[in-house]
């Protein structure tokens, strides 16, 4: 999080200060080709040459003090505000008639980068400081408020707070994009936190609940003591209240149950998880066909589909939540289908059930009671990738889930 917002602050405020800097230096060049273009008309043009070889060193010599906010010190900043208004105070004293004609001080629009030096550092406050001292410097230089002068003066003021204001405006924009971002970041864990419980201890809990009302006696017991449990954790991830911290991938897949497993032949619980399959190759079809049984039908390209490790997984342990919805509200008899399809630009499976289909509203009911294997172990799955997975379910026709993962997004060459 702190590289993603360093580089969002470099992206608004670092232009600024190479700007600066190239302002500075063709400011200080301006300022040394005015004084050789009019150099005739300085009664004292050692004063202005001192001055502006002094300039000239002290631009050159800090251009990397005006590199960044971090270098730009309040110290280096009075130090170049002061040699600004000092150059401003010297010009009658190289240019006699500089009170009585309205031309331009020693330092000239290198004044306005010492400024400007403020807005960007401080805000619009430092940049009002700093140009009012100059305004002061320049009245004084002149001894009388003529028009040019008050024309300059009200410019440069009223520019530098104008730059000061919208460089705190970007600097707030920042902080909250950075928050905004940071809490983004914390739902996403929090969402994937809430999969590895669903895929695991809710799945293992469901299964206790289950073997010990089939088994009756002390496992009865047993069982009903885990689905209390069960549902308490449900409660407990729906609610948002489970921390934002991963757990273990390992011991969240050492623990999933799977509903299809390739050694059983009908609809069941096995500890085979061929999501793990997901650390070496990158075939999506090597993490699918253990799911094939006889009640699933697995049916895939001739070719590899190749995709990213991590989106090969997620995407394998999307379908196998689908397949345990199968299992668990579709009926002993049910059949699924598993097609996966390798396009140009995506990657499509689609698993498709006999069942009795799913009854309007069920999804938002079983949302609201915790059960989030669509919500979270589906949809939140594919959102992550960049994909979309999207149910299609009539009462009577089965239910069919199609996850679609897009190329660019997952494969992995």
């Amino acid at each position: 999080m702190a590289k993603r917002e360093r580089v969002v602050r470099m992206s608004v405020e670092q232009p600024l200060w190479r700007a600066l800097s190239g302002f500075r230096v063709l400011a200080m060049v301006y300022a040394v080709l005015l004084f050789s273009f009019g150099r005739d008309r300085f009664e004292r043009p050692w004063v202005a040459v001192v001055f502006l070889v002094f300039l000239a060193v002290w631009t050159l010599v800090t251009l990397p003090k005006v590199a960044n906010a971090a270098n730009c010190t309040k110290r280096f900043l009075i130090a170049d505000l002061t040699i600004a208004l000092t150059g401003i105070l010297l010009t009658p004293l190289a240019d006699f008639d500089a009170r009585s004609i309205d031309g331009t001080t020693l330092p000239s629009i290198w004044t306005a980068g010492s400024v400007l030096a403020f807005a960007i550092k401080g805000g619009w406050r430092w940049a009002g400081f700093a140009s009012s001292l100059v305004a002061a410097a320049n009245l004084i230089e002149r001894g009388h408020p003529s028009r040019d002068t008050i024309h300059n003066v009200v410019l440069v003021w009223v520019s530098s707070i104008a730059i000061g204001y919208v460089v705190q405006v970007a600097r707030a924009s920042e902080r909250t994009l950075a928050r905004a971002l940071e809490i983004e970041a914390a739902t996403r864990e929090r969402e994937r936190l809430a999969r590895d419980i669903h895929d695991s201890v809710l799945q293992v809990l469901a299964m206790v609940q289950r073997r010990g009302t089939a088994m009756g006696g002390e496992a009865a017991e047993l069982g009903r003591m885990a689905g209390e449990q069960e549902i308490a954790l449900r409660s407990l991830v729906s609610s948002g209240l489970v921390p934002a911290t991963r757990v273990s991938e390992d011991a969240a897949e050492g623990a999933v149950v799977r509903s299809f497993g390739a050694d059983e032949d009908a609809y069941g619980e096995t500890d085979e998880d061929p999501a793990r399959a997901a650390a070496g190759p990158c075939d999506l079809r090597t993490l699918l066909a253990p799911y094939s049984t006889s009640k699933v039908t697995f049916a895939e390209p001739g070719a590899p589909v190749l995709l990213a490790p991590d989106a090969a997984r997620e995407l394998a342990a999307a379908v196998s939540a689908a397949l345990d919805n199968v299992t668990r509200h579709a009926g002993a008899d049910a059949r699924a289908w598993i097609l996966v399809e390798d396009w140009a630009d995506e990657v499509t499976v689609t698993v498709r059930d006999d069942g009795p289909g799913i009854p309007e509203g069920r999804l938002a009911q079983a949302e609201g009671e915790g059960r989030l294997g669509v919500a979270l172990s589906i949809r939140g799955r594919l959102r992550d990738l960049g994909g979309t997975a999207e149910l299609i379910s009539v009462p009577g026709q089965g239910t069919e889930v199609e996850l679609r993962v897009p190329r660019g997004r997952g494969r992995d060459r």
